[in-house]
């Protein structure tokens, strides 16, 4: 969709600027229409392509994203900010010159200028989507409306640093694993160049008949050797169709769908998605963001094109009628244990206190699983390194033993 300008006027004869996206300026007028605002003035935002020269090397890397420890800063700033009453064009103003990347400088500076020229705080942020996303801008939106915009801004440090935090411990856990098989795979490499070929010349040398793990290891190294372009080609190729294929709407659901389902690391995945999904509506609703409204943002906020459906699922079911209860069971996402708590919340009226307690739930259960991580896939990687010297074992030393034996014959 294209994102339209307009300036219009509202019932009281105030003027209006904002912004609206829409598939054509018909149906953008139809839309300003239906917010009471009459429209004066109606322009399509084109998009401004940069010059080689004016484009920043890390920001052409990171796609014009911003780091979430950065997002982490800015927030906390402008809570500090807005809580010491300083006006919002004075913050951003002095924001510009306090942030660390090109991409998050450009962007306040743009703002900048949209709040001079009338916008709201919301509808400039929305200008950029690569920066701040649905979750964010909406909670920046219902805080403008109701004059808490400080403490919109502290639920999005809350919930930024908890996903900074989710996101570290991962890391942490997989890096174990991570180097193990950087090690095994560096190993097979230099046994197949260096190693296994010096033997295969000396077996052929002496002439000795060689057993099944000596031909096979010689046969993977001769593999390696000669047809090494073509396997690095392989490679090159599988990952460019598979990069291909996740930018594609139907690629990008089968993986997210299967990702989940990895042994091991599959329900990790999962209930860190789910703990995500919980913070975030009970944020939106403890913002006082409609209950549809609000499983429609924060859809987009869990990344997960499956996960993504699912809740929307949900938001249909609430919609059709149906409690949040009835549209959890039926999305089959969350346990028993988890969907007596959404219970007792609704029962209750205590929906967002109650979700807060599942999203607390859930990370307990992601640091449990990361915990034991290491020691779950150890066994496994135990198993390789035991079946690859087995191997290397019976194929090298078995024909240098036949031979010492036929020779004391």
């Amino acid at each position: 969709m294209a994102s339209f300008n307009y300036i219009g006027r509202n019932a009281n004869g105030s003027q209006i600027k904002d912004s609206v996206e829409a598939a054509n300026s018909d149906v953008a007028a139809e839309k300003i229409f239906k917010k009471g605002i009459t429209p004066i003035s109606i322009s399509e935002v084109k998009e401004t392509n940069n010059s080689a020269g004016n484009v920043d090397i890390f920001e052409l890397i990171n796609n014009g994203r911003v780091s979430l420890e950065e997002l982490i800063v800015f927030c906390r700033q402008m809570y500090a900010l807005m809580r010491s009453g300083v006006p919002i064009l004075r913050s951003i103003n002095g924001m510009v010159e306090s942030a660390n990347s090109n991409a998050l400088k450009k962007a306040l500076t743009e703002i900048g200028k949209q709040l001079e020229g009338g916008y709201t705080f919301s509808s400039a942020l929305n200008h950029h989507p690569k920066i701040f996303d649905h979750l964010f801008v909406s909670l920046v939106h219902v805080g403008e409306n109701t004059g808490q915009l400080d403490q919109a801004f502290l639920k999005l440090t809350t919930y930024l640093e908890r996903e900074l935090d989710t996101r570290k411990r991962i890391k942490a856990a997989l890096r174990y694993p991570s180097m193990v098989v950087i090690a095994l795979t560096a190993a097979m490499v230099i046994l197949n160049i260096f190693v296994i070929p010096t033997f295969a010349d000396m077996f052929s040398r002496l002439g000795a008949d060689l057993p099944i793990a000596t031909q096979f290891i010689i046969a993977s190294s001769n593999l390696f050797i000669n047809y090494w372009p073509h396997m690095l080609l392989g490679v090159i190729l599988a990952f460019i169709m598979i990069s291909q294929s996740l930018k594609t709407e139907k690629g990008r659901y089968q993986w997210d769908r299967r990702k989940i389902k990895i042994p091991i690391i599959g329900s990790i995945i999962e209930r860190s998605i789910l703990a995500r999904f919980s913070h975030s509506f009970a944020i939106v609703l403890k913002a006082g963001v409609p209950m549809t409204t609000g499983l429609t943002l924060v859809a987009e906020a869990v990344d997960n094109s499956y996960m993504q459906e699912k809740i929307t699922a949900m938001r249909q079911g609430i919609e059709s009628g149906e409690s949040l209860l009835r549209s959890a069971v039926a999305s089959t996402l969350f346990t028993p244990l988890v969907l007596q708590m959404v219970a007792v919340g609704e029962e209750t009226g205590r929906v967002d206190e109650l979700l807060t307690e599942v999203g607390d739930y859930y990370e307990r259960e992601v640091d449990y699983d990361l915990a034991t991580l290491t020691a779950r896939i150890e066994p496994l990687l135990l198993v390789v390194v035991a079946a690859m010297v087995l191997v290397l074992a019976l194929g090298i030393f078995t024909p240098m033993w036949d031979m010492a034996s036929a020779m004391q014959g």
